[in-house]
């Protein structure tokens, strides 16, 4: 459900809940051995891009791999929120350059767009002003990533590394992956991806799963196609005997092309530890009882969203890390401490095996 901020007593009501700053006691917990577990996480994701340099003779990210679009806009902070959405780079009304990627989930860049599986999207916000993380020190960038699944199936360390042996292990034989996952207690999360809806990225509402900092508070993000068209194309879906298998980068370039695009920027604030936990992704925080407001507006004008040398740019030079950011959005729980490892290695493999260097482009000037 769509609940936004706006009108006088909605927002009043809002701004005087007992919201969890972010230093909070029992904000994270570190579980027992999840330094072991990242480790062995960051060398399954290797061993996947090894295999699908095997297939391609080119090394992708471990996850994300097939660039579906990237465009260009602005993002667009709102200059009349309430003081408790008032926080980090959101603190006062701007207008900010970004570039952003449309992507498939899996590591396969080859991945049939007929099958259905979770879709990305990835956001480098420029002139960012502020103390940065140690990661991004040098830097000035906010990076921001989404997945079209409110909850993430690798709820923490220990679930990332059992479900990515089991994909390793049986990625090609789905009944006997589902004989393993149907064992587990989590079974609907893991077989969810299965069965997202296979629509218009355009039209895709995207999520952030995992917890940040946000400013003095804790929140999630997520990313709300706004557009008249936007919400039309949600209603249509991929056909698989009659589309073909890149439809959906195909549908992006027709929208793009032809229309403007906006998309709504909303935070969901921390406020029940208990029904609303930090280290486990996998539980959606519910809508109905700590709603979605809105701090900004994604703008984006018509272009072509398929530009073959942004697209090579991107995979070969690119890293979206949300540790390459602000303090006071710092990621937050397992599930980010784990990206903290596992991205950079993920990078340098593909970096070493491609012989191509990491770009931290540092303003807009500097893409394609």
């Amino acid at each position: 459900m769509d609940i936004s901020n706006r009108g006088v007593d909605n927002e009043a009501k809002l701004a005087d809940r007992n919201y969890i700053r972010w230093d909070a006691q029992g904000v994270e917990k570190i579980a027992e051995n999840e330094e072991g577990d990242i480790k062995a996480v960051a060398d399954m994701i290797n061993a996947i891009q090894k295999a699908q340099f095997n297939n391609h003779r080119h090394c992708f990210s471990g996850t994300h791999a097939r660039t579906q679009g990237i465009i260009k806009g602005k993002l667009v902070v709102h200059d009349d929120l309430p003081k408790h959405l008032k926080q980090s780079m959101f603190d006062h009304g701007a207008e900010y350059p970004v570039v952003c990627r449309y992507s498939s989930e899996p590591g396969d860049p080859g991945l049939d767009d007929r099958i259905p599986q979770p879709r990305g999207f990835a956001m480098k916000v420029f002139n960012i002003e502020g103390d940065f993380l140690p990661g991004g020190v040098d830097i000035p960038t906010q990076d921001i990533e989404f997945n079209s699944t409110p909850a993430l199936d690798l709820a923490d360390a220990k679930t990332t590394r059992d479900i990515i042996d089991l994909r390793i292990k049986y990625g090609n034989n789905q009944p006997e992956l589902y004989n393993h996952l149907e064992a587990r207690p989590d079974t609907d999360l893991q077989k969810f991806r299965d069965t997202v809806r296979n629509t218009h990225l355009e039209s895709t509402r995207q999520y952030s799963q995992t917890a940040f900092r946000f400013g003095d508070y804790v929140a999630k993000y997520c990313l709300v196609p706004n557009s008249a068209t936007q919400k039309k194309l949600y209603e249509e879906t991929v056909k698989p005997d009659a589309d073909p298998s890149d439809i959906l980068s195909r549908w992006l370039q027709n929208f793009h092309r032809d229309h403007d695009a906006e998309y709504l920027l909303q935070f969901q604030l921390l406020e029940n530890l208990d029904d609303q936990p930090v280290e486990y992704a996998g539980k959606v925080w519910d809508p109905e009882k700590y709603p979605w407001q809105t701090v900004a507006t994604l703008v984006v004008p018509k272009q072509d969203s398929f530009d073959w040398e942004m697209k090579n740019f991107w995979e070969d030079h690119i890293r979206v890390d949300p540790w390459h950011g602000l303090k006071t959005l710092q990621p937050l729980g397992g599930p980010n401490r784990l990206r903290k490892v596992v991205y950079p290695a993920s990078s340098a493999l593909r970096r070493k095996m491609n012989a191509r260097a990491e770009v931290n482009v540092k303003s807009m000037a500097e893409v394609p």
